[in-house]
């Protein structure tokens, strides 16, 4: 029965190395993605920070236990994985994202872990070390569960799941049930209960996937509507063409010269009437000549 027992673990304990593994290596086509468009647009350093710590201080707790090598290689492989994840992400990432990651790696990874491996060693006792690490490994893996919780905010407020892989999804839900079957069987709290809330939101994540994955995204749709009201803007801008009546010169010209011409004429007539009149009371010896404009009709 004991024996039994060992290789039922032993078995769960391979599956939950190589669920592991695939679990790691799940995020290659978001970093694909991210490599052909130079650019880590949504995505953020958070998850793969935390992972990294996470996978370190289980080493440290495995190391203060027995029959532990199983979570031991595991997690070596997850922090030369994470590691190289954080790199590609530093690299691709503006200055600005760059530099707060960063300051989470100094805070988190070197200053944090620095400090719970030198307080433990010098001011814990060898009997309390491994309970204490290990409600540390604890907490840390819920917030390893927890860290996606700013992706599934995203997902409901963009309603697009572009920044959730559903692989990944998947893969965490099904690493989550081998390992709360290894700690069950190992008889470590510390290994089955975070895996009872990754399992939990596991299943939140891929419910989430198959609500919106078929949804048009929010930015998509304001980018449309933006886009109809600029073009009745536009639209309202351009006056119609009206109907305007043409006006013919040449017979405009016609008729102000039968209307102003016979006026002219008849002023004519009667100047010259009158200088005519002029002429003969003038004195002799003198003429003053007037020139009489005559306009045809």
């Amino acid at each position: 029965m004991i024996r039994n027992l060992a290789n039922l673990t032993l078995a769960f304990g391979l599956l939950g190395n190589f669920v592991s593994f695939m679990v790691l290596i799940s995020p290659l086509p978001t970093f694909y993605k991210v490599y052909k468009k130079k650019s880590t647009e949504g995505f953020q350093s958070v998850p793969y920070v935390v992972a990294l710590f996470n996978a370190m201080l289980w080493i440290y707790y495995a190391s203060l236990k027995t029959n532990a090598m199983l979570i031991i290689t595991i997690n070596s492989v997850g922090c030369f994985v994470q590691t190289c994840y954080i790199c590609f992400f530093l690299f691709y990432t503006p200055k600005k994202a760059r530099m707060e990651s960063m300051k989470l790696i100094v805070l988190l990874n070197v200053v944090g872990f620095g400090l719970i491996v030198v307080l433990t060693k010098f001011l814990v006792s060898d009997v309390n070390r491994g309970i204490i690490v290990g409600w540390l490994c604890l907490v840390f893996s819920v917030c390893v569960f927890l860290a996606p919780l700013g992706v599934l905010r995203q997902v409901i407020k963009t309603k697009s799941v572009e920044f959730m892989p559903l692989l990944l999804s998947v893969a965490l839900t099904i690493s989550a049930i081998i390992w709360f079957f290894y700690g069950l069987l190992l008889h470590d709290v510390n290994i089955a209960i975070p895996n009872i809330l990754g399992f939990t939101f596991g299943i939140v994540q891929l419910i989430l996937y198959f609500i919106y994955k078929n949804k048009k995204p929010v930015m998509a749709k304001n980018m449309v509507d933006f886009e109809e009201k600029i073009c009745e803007i536009e639209k309202e801008k351009i006056p119609e063409p009206e109907e305007h009546n043409t006006i013919n010169v040449v017979q405009l010209s016609a008729l102000i010269c039968s209307d102003i011409l016979p006026v002219v004429a008849a002023l004519n007539k009667i100047g010259h009437e009158d200088d005519c009149a002029t002429v003969g009371t003038l004195p002799a010896g003198r003429f003053e000549p007037n020139h009489c404009i005559e306009v045809a009709a």
